[in-house]
């Protein structure tokens, strides 16, 4: 999984472009796609598709696959990354990409701009990179789902995200402003801030830490937990002010594992402030303290979401322990 380059998004032609889509289009049912399948698709002849495919291969955007009974090919994350780019080109919601300003467990952030010049964050979601293959190790989600792989997965974890961040910033939460997502890409706005993980002292810690410990139950109380409530999920402005990002763990409080994932939120927060700021406190939230008063939950599960997609959304919460650094 490199890192994004988009000098050859200028120079792909319209063709190159509908070979991409074909490969997109026949990884629903094909791990590996023919070429016969994508010339057909794509309605070119067969030279010609030829000719295309060993360009986007050269430029990385597709890999060539081959075994006993299939050759074929299969669209990788730089593919995948132009088609989202020529989507929000084409909404006219992008017009340039800048530097990359974040990495990730499973995503990279870049900071892009629309054709106004205002600028934007886009987080590019690429599961598969650490983390999640355990996941892929550990639970035999071929079972029910034929072809699923880490694109669709990267896709859902973007839609997931959206939905979370739009309605949560409807809802006057501390979240970025969600601006438009595209296959696994999420456009929202520029925090002017850093990551909690990179601060190393607070103006106030108890302060800071009651406020957070709040938006936990908040949350709760709207129906959510944030899944993977740490340091690095949390952003801190220069008066200390907390937004928050990072949702495609989200969970409902009516989860069969609803309590744990509660609990291990505010744990991690607890030991990260003992551990760098030194400021422990007896008072913390527990499940029982959550008083629900809105279902924001069952709102976004009612959004858009299929009920196969709720069944794979369960690979994207986090398996593993808080990190602390």
């Amino acid at each position: 999984m490199g890192k994004l380059n988009v000098v050859v998004l200028r120079y792909l032609s319209r063709d190159d472009f509908r070979v991409l889509t074909a490969v997109e289009m026949g990884m629903k049912n094909h791990e590996i796609v023919p070429v016969s399948l994508l010339a057909s698709i794509a309605s070119l002849k067969h030279g010609g598709c030829n000719k295309i495919l060993r360009e986007l291969v050269k430029h990385k955007l597709l890999s060539y696959e081959h075994t006993k009974t299939v050759h074929g090919y299969r669209l990788n994350y730089g593919g995948y990354d132009y088609l989202a780019l020529k989507t929000f080109c084409a909404r006219e919601v992008l017009l340039s990409v800048g530097n990359q300003m974040g990495v990730g467990k499973e995503s990279d952030i870049y900071i892009v701009a629309n054709p106004e010049g205002e600028q934007y964050a886009m987080k590019l979601h690429r599961l598969g990179r650490t983390s999640f293959r355990n996941i892929k190790n550990q639970r035999d989600y071929h079972k029910n789902r034929k072809n699923i792989s880490w694109l669709y997965l990267s896709r859902l974890s973007a839609m997931k995200e959206y939905a979370y961040m739009k309605v949560l910033y409807e809802r006057g939460f501390p979240v970025p402003r969600p601006v438009d997502y595209n296959r696994h890409a999420v456009v929202m706005e520029l925090i002017n801030g850093y990551p909690m993980c990179q601060i190393r002292e607070l103006q106030d810690p108890p302060g800071l830490y009651s406020e957070i410990m709040e938006l936990i139950v908040k949350l709760a109380n709207h129906g959510l937990i944030h899944g993977d409530f740490n340091e690095f999920n949390l952003m801190l402005d220069d008066t200390d002010h907390v937004t928050m990002i990072d949702f495609p763990q989200m969970v409902s409080t009516s989860h069969f594992n609803a309590e744990w994932y509660f609990d291990r939120d505010v744990k991690c927060i607890r030991d990260y402030f003992a551990k760098r700021y030194h400021y422990e406190s007896e008072l913390y939230p527990t499940f029982k303290d959550i008083r629900r008063s809105c279902c924001l939950d069952v709102e976004i599960s009612a959004s858009g979401f299929t009920k196969e997609m709720e069944r794979d959304g369960e690979l994207l919460h986090p398996v593993e322990g808080c990190n602390t650094v």
